[in-house]
């Protein structure tokens, strides 16, 4: 069972014993038939006899348009931080959980070789899933210059302060509200079971062509999660201190409130592997439990 003449990236956020020998185990089954490029990460931690056999490259380049696969190995936060890598080269990512939840990864660890031989015999489809740009207005610099693009939500909060933020919204230049809250999502559909899902917000199928906006702890109790088309422009004033936090997936930041905030869809898409077995219902079955009654689950019939 193996590959043949393929150009797989192998990328690893969090250095771990997890992952580390997750990665041996993917080199020792396809490494012989198809070329592999590897987080230099865990460069030391091979044999020195493979060494010379592979490529390695740095987490912040980008990787060659001509790759076929980029195989993220940890949790969900490799899965967000694997995108900054695969940027706009429309290479899927097949994501490799090592971690604990996993509601973005494909597979569990223990089933890479059934995933191997899936791809092989082409047994997976592609999910494109909407991607967030961020632009600070009226900055003197370009803040997100590096990426400013989110997976899964785009957060403005509150920083330094108890205090309320009042945050301004509107929706294709059309005044929305005010926010007073601790801060807001901006979710994608993919973020949906994130942060969004924390704060009470609804859950997506990642094929939704939909955008989420989210209070944190809003003053006005009667606030509740919108769902707006993707193609919205969103435009966000904010009332508050000098500086607030602004989160891009897992990338923070701190900008000047005095800023206007734009937030869009990217024109480009992440793609993820998914293959026949699996879908989106069945993930909410199994990661979140729906349908299980907890409260019988040591109760012998």
């Amino acid at each position: 069972m193996y590959f043949c003449d393929m150009k797989i990236a192998l990328y690893i956020a969090f250095k771990n014993k997890s992952s580390i020998d997750c990665c041996k185990e993917i080199i020792d089954l396809i490494s012989k038939n198809n070329q592999l490029i590897i987080d230099s990460k865990v460069k030391n931690d091979l044999d020195e006899s493979k060494k010379d056999n592979f490529i390695f490259f740095d987490s912040n380049e980008l990787t060659d348009s001509d790759t076929d696969f980029v195989f993220a190995i940890g949790g969900d936060g490799t899965i967000l931080r694997s995108i900054t890598y695969v940027k706009d080269s429309n290479i899927p990512i097949l994501g490799i959980n090592t971690g604990k939840l996993g509601f973005l990864t494909s597979i569990q660890k223990e089933s890479i070789s059934d995933a191997i031989s899936h791809i092989k015999n082409k047994e997976y489809s592609v999910i494109e899933r909407t991607i967030l740009k961020v632009n600070n207005l009226g900055s003197s610099n370009n803040t997100f210059a590096n990426y400013p693009y989110a997976l899964n939500e785009i957060t403005i909060q509150r920083k330094d302060t108890t205090s309320l933020l009042n945050i301004s919204c509107k929706i294709n230049d059309n005044y929305l509200t005010n926010y007073w809250s601790d801060g807001l999502i901006v979710s994608t559909p993919t973020g949906s079971t994130g942060y969004s899902l924390s704060n009470g917000g609804s859950i997506v199928s990642p094929e939704s062509n939909v955008i989420l906006l989210n209070p944190i702890a809003p003053h006005n109790i009667n606030m509740r999660s919108l769902v707006i088309p993707d193609n919205s422009n969103i435009k966000i004033d904010i009332e508050g201190d000098n500086e607030i936090n602004l989160s891009v997936d897992s990338r923070m930041y701190s900008i000047s409130s005095s800023n206007q905030i734009e937030i869009s869809k990217a024109d480009f898409t992440i793609k993820t592997i998914k293959f026949d077995d699996d879908n989106f219902y069945k993930r909410l079955r199994e990661k979140l439990f729906w349908g299980q009654d907890m409260r019988n689950k040591n109760i012998n019939s």
